[in-house]
């Protein structure tokens, strides 16, 4: 079912499909598996493949059920683009967007290279953030020239685990940018300098900045408690949302 967040920058999250692949480091320690695994060993109903791909066509009309605005995550336990997903379930997925205008979508991939194919024949819905992972410079900045080939109300990068010192990043057509660290028994540790740079480089670009977390690292670089300072950066929170979406923000 569809479920309250504890991520900080949504309220629920939606997963029509469940499962994926690993394609880049940012993968390695991915928390989706280890609670797909978790799921699988509770039985849980739709995961009983774990963490194999999987459709998961029983979900799709749960937005339809909610009738407050709320700020989705669609896919926290998957990758809607993933290869393996068929361009008709894709469509099917927005079919419910579009028949919830007062629902706000959260989209983010790693198939960066998709969405202009899937989108030369379709528009991103208005209710739609689009947006795309980005965890070092190989692998993820060059996922947001993809971003930006396709035309949405909202485009956003996570940039998440931060894995190294990104440079100077393209944030043309950006309306968003989250950053944090990772979490978990074997988080790699994320330095404050390259947090500070993208933060430094959203505010000479006019684009909103979301500090989510430090990870299982804190700023002085050793391992730390998750409940020690994990959000501030600098000796304060970084809370900004995309300008103009003052009445689809988390409510929190």
């Amino acid at each position: 079912m569809a479920t309250a967040s504890k991520i900080e920058w949504t309220e629920q999250t939606w997963n029509p499909v469940s499962g994926c692949t690993k394609i880049s480091p940012g993968c390695k320690h991915c928390y989706a598996e280890t609670m797909a695994r978790r799921l699988k060993a509770m039985c849980a109903p739709g995961y009983e493949r774990g963490f194999e791909l999987s459709l998961q066509p029983t979900r799709l009309e749960q937005p339809l059920a909610r009738k407050k605005p709320t700020v989705w995550f669609v896919n926290s336990m998957s990758d809607l683009f993933h290869e393996d997903v068929p361009d008709t379930y894709i469509d099917s997925v927005f079919e419910v967007i579009r028949a919830t205008p007062q629902h706000t979508y959260q989209i983010l991939t790693k198939r960066a290279e998709r969405l202009p194919v899937y989108f030369s024949s379709r528009r991103v819905p208005g209710n739609v953030w689009l947006g795309v992972s980005v965890e070092d410079q190989h692998h993820g900045l060059p996922r947001i020239n993809f971003l930006r080939a396709v035309k949405a109300s909202i485009r956003f990068l996570s940039i998440e685990p931060l894995l190294e010192d990104l440079g100077v990043i393209d944030l043309s057509g950006i309306d968003w940018v989250i950053v944090g660290g990772e979490s978990g028994p074997k988080a790699r540790p994320m330095a404050a300098a390259w947090a500070r740079a993208i933060r430094e480089q959203c505010e000479d670009a006019d684009v909103a900045f979301f500090f989510k977390q430090w990870g299982g690292w804190g700023a002085d670089g050793k391992r730390r408690s998750k409940h020690a300072n994990g959000r501030l950066l600098d000796g304060r929170t970084w809370d900004a949302y995309p300008s103009g979406q003052g009445d689809h923000l988390p409510s929190r």
